[in-house]
């Protein structure tokens, strides 16, 4: 009874991930993906509460993938640069079928208070597993990234991630390309920086900086 009903929940969730791509996050109900799913509308509340639910099993989902994508694409890279684009490019590849309706997730998560919020807790799964990817393009590289940066850096890139998300939403550009040259841009710059990290007087700066986002993660 157990492995049914997990696979009607994957079923409901892989219906719904369908209908996100396909008609878009505002025009796809609950109702609806009951309906093509061939499940009553009770029973796909029974395993998804609302839409926001969907958004987070989307958000797991596409780390799932990113992580698949992103290993493929380390194979081979050494360099913090390479790795850094390798994982960048990787991540917009697999939220492309997602572009057209990007815009409709960033106003349902943007709202500090929302479920869905990249940041909350109820995204605790999905954001872990995107930190795991940089940790491991971190953990990679060679030459190795200075010791002292090595614990913060990963979570650092991935509020970049971030940003680079955001811009790739509003990306209206063939293919996205703008998000594709401001990654191949900004990774080479913040390998340089991470090189400072290296030298005695630059050194004080990184460890101003890090002692700065560590103490604002205490008060959080």
């Amino acid at each position: 009874m157990a492995a049914k009903s997990e696979q009607t929940r994957q079923l409901v969730a892989d219906v719904a991930l369908k209908m996100f791509r396909e008609v878009g996050f505002e025009k796809t109900t609950m109702r609806a993906i009951a309906q093509e799913a061939g499940v009553s509308v009770g029973n796909a509340y029974y395993y998804f509460a609302s839409k926001d639910e969907l958004v987070q099993e989307l958000y797991i989902q596409v780390q799932d993938e990113h992580a698949m994508v992103a290993a493929q694409a380390l194979e081979g890279v050494k360099d913090i640069a390479g790795r850094l684009k390798a994982v960048l490019h990787s991540g917009v590849d697999v939220m492309a079928p997602y572009h057209q309706f990007g815009s409709d997730f960033i106003a349902t998560a943007i709202r500090p208070s929302s479920p869905v919020n990249p940041f909350g807790e109820a995204s605790t799964a999905a954001r872990e597993a995107s930190l795991a990817i940089f940790r491991t393009a971190v953990d990679g590289s060679t030459p190795a990234v200075a010791k002292k940066l090595r614990g913060d850096l990963p979570e650092l890139l991935w509020l970049a991630y971030m940003g680079v998300a955001l811009f790739w939403v509003y990306d209206r550009s063939e293919g996205q390309r703008r998000t594709r040259k401001l990654i191949d841009g900004a990774a080479p710059l913040v390998a340089r920086g991470l090189s400072l990290a290296k030298i005695p007087g630059v050194s004080k700066v990184f460890d101003d900086v890090l002692g700065l986002v560590r103490s604002v993660k205490e008060d959080s």
